[in-house]
């Protein structure tokens, strides 16, 4: 069996904000990858806005970085359990992952997520352990606490047998041992080369090559990434795709990409064992296999993470609409979707018997916030319903996702943090206190328990606890109500702009969500209401004027800081019979009716029924 030494595929995997982009960069930054003079930015890999501005890695990224004659495939896969669908799939490219840990927070549960991933794959592992100059960095411990969780996993013997190395990717150091820091990256090189195995060199054979990841580019069309797993493939050749369905369809490759740093080069061939892109074919798709035409041979289909969360996208049709987008009609809206479905394989957008409408469904509420944010930056105005969970039947039972949640918390606030994650029907798993006044707390919640919790949980810990939470099964319905608001809201009674003197009259009712100046219209929600109903209010009221004089006139009045909320604050905070408008400028909360007193009949109506 021939070995291409001269190549290495690997995965880096890990936890959200452990550090694996940023390792990333300092391994391009000591392979002598980039110029001298060049330029290069941090977290090099993140390029979208959006992942800089939120440190996470959304889609996975290819790099290529050459080490010794040696060229070294690495895949920098998302960390957040959302984008699990592309974790599981780069599994089927490489043949090894560096699981990366922090050397204070240890294994979390998306450190859990992808490791699984990549243990069911039977891939060899090397474990970094990063940050390790944090000064209540605890090596040993979590060491232990890694090898559990390999125990845990059900990892063989040959993976139970994995290399450490101790990093600082902030300061660019690597050892062997967590004291022998030195400012390089040469034993993360060594152990890669030392421990994952070389590709299979089956070059003589017919070709298979799986799409793994999609991208999309206006000149070329559809671009599929993907291992060249057996045979060659060259510029020009033709060749067949084996669809999902069992079709064929021929078409000619019109180019071939390779990957070197973090550009695209255009070769004209690759053999078993490459990481490339190839373009040619419009309707190609994440899965499908490309063979030569007179030798078709499928491999097997890759699964696609199912949607867990659905919403409904509409057009915009408040009192405001059209002033601050540019893309308001359901045209525009509709083609900004499919465009999405071009590269974004777990994304389902299915249409509804208003042509204004559609039901938008993702792998979480971090998947979906995504694409709204990046379609609000584009110039898009749209209205969006509460997120709802997917309900499921399997074997004729009704299921609903179900997540494993962990929560960090400073000991005082354990007992608040059970008791709400309890009345949201969460089931307590573990409970580890850590000695140092923080307790670990594991739960399996419904996923709806989940949506909205987050802003709770924050203000329960003072902004002192640290909560996570990955998909793990569906599991049969539990009745009743799981979660969602308890209280009631505010809201405007006509438009106009908010006043203080408004806002002053409402602070004694609740938290106001909008500033004195605000342009506000009837139905719009202005603030939260301190009881479980709503109120509707005239936050637009202006003082009479007299010509008779306060003793305390001379005084300045001061209001309270209103609540500003992200978009997925808002989105969380949604019930049923209200909407979240959504604009390049503005995130607007409102009710689906905004007439108060057609608002009050379908209330009623309801109650009835």
């Amino acid at each position: 069996m021939q070995l291409r030494e001269d190549i290495r595929n690997i995965a880096i995997i890990a936890h959200v904000d452990h550090g694996k982009t940023t390792l990333v960069d300092q391994l391009l930054k000591y392979s002598g990858t980039f110029r001298e003079n060049e330029q290069v930015d941090e977290r090099a890999m993140d390029s979208d806005d959006i992942e800089r501005e939120r440190g996470i890695t959304i889609l996975a990224k290819n790099t290529a970085i050459n080490y010794n004659d040696t060229r070294i495939n690495i895949l920098d896969t998302p960390g957040h359990a959302d984008f699990g669908g592309e974790v599981e799939r780069i599994m089927k490219m490489v043949d090894g992952v560096a699981l990366v840990v922090d050397a204070y927070e240890g294994t979390m549960p998306q450190t859990r997520f992808v490791l699984k991933k990549a243990l069911e794959q039977k891939l060899t592992p090397i474990v970094i352990l990063n940050k390790i100059d944090r000064p209540n960095a605890r090596p040993s411990e979590v060491i232990d606490e890694v090898l559990d969780l390999f125990i845990e996993l059900g990892a063989d013997d040959d993976q139970l047998e994995f290399p450490v190395v101790y990093a600082s990717a902030l300061n660019g150091t690597s050892g062997h041992e967590p004291q022998e820091q030195e400012e390089t990256m040469d034993p993360v090189f060594t152990t890669i080369l030392d421990h994952i195995p070389a590709p299979v060199d089956t070059s003589s054979e017919p070709l298979q090559f799986q799409i793994t990841l999609l991208d999309y580019n206006d000149y070329v069309g559809r671009v599929g990434i993907g291992r060249v797993v057996r045979g060659s493939i060259k510029v020009g050749q033709q060749v067949v795709v084996m669809k999902k369905d069992g079709s064929t369809k021929a078409f000619r490759i019109s180019k071939l990409f390779g990957f070197f740093g973090l550009k695209r080069v255009e070769i004209e061939e690759a053999v078993s064992g490459d990481i490339v892109a190839i373009s040619g074919l419009d309707d190609i798709n994440v899965g499908e296999t490309i063979c030569p035409v007179e030798h078709p041979e499928a491999l097997p289909i890759l699964r696609i993470d199912e949607p867990t969360l659905q919403m409904t996208f509409l057009v915009n049709n408040s009192p405001f609409a059209g002033k601050e987008g540019k893309f308001i009609t359901s045209r525009k809206i509709e083609e900004r979707l499919m465009k999405q479905l071009e590269t974004d394989v777990s994304l389902r957008v299915d249409p509804t018997e208003s042509p204004d409408a559609w039901v938008v469904s993702g792998r979480g509420e971090l998947h979906l916030s995504i694409l709204i944010e990046n379609m609000r930056r584009e110039g898009y105005e749209l209205q969006l319903s509460k997120p709802q969970v997917i309900i499921k039947e399997i074997d004729g039972v009704a299921c609903e996702p179900v997540e494993r949640v962990q929560v960090d918390v400073p000991e005082e606030y354990t007992g608040s943090v059970m008791e709400s994650l309890g009345e949201r029907k969460g089931e307590m798993l573990d409970m580890v206190n850590h000695g140092n006044g923080q307790v670990r707390l594991e739960f399996k919640v419904p996923s709806r328990g989940l949506i909205g919790y987050s802003t709770e949980f924050m203000s329960q810990t003072r902004g002192y606890g640290i909560i996570n939470h990955t998909f793990e099964a569906y599991e049969p319905l539990i009745k009743g109500q799981v979660g969602g608001r308890r209280q009631g809201v505010l809201v405007s009674l006509e438009n106009g702009k908010a006043s203080t003197y408004g806002i002053m009259q409402l602070e004694d009712r609740g938290v106001i969500f909008v500033e004195p100046g605000t342009d506000v219209y009837a139905g719009m929600i202005v603030g939260e209401h301190n009881r479980d109903n709503d109120l509707t209010v005239n936050i637009t009221k202006e003082k009479h004027l007299t010509n008779v004089r306060s003793a305390t006139k001379d005084q300045t009045v001061t209001i309270r800081k209103s609540r500003n909320m992200s978009l997925e604050e808002a989105l969380q905070y949604l019930n049923d019979d209200e909407y979240c408008e959504v604009t390049p400028e503005s995130i607007r909360l409102r009710k689906k009716i905004l007439n108060k007193s057609e608002r009050e009949k379908a209330a009623k109506r309801t109650k009835l029924g």
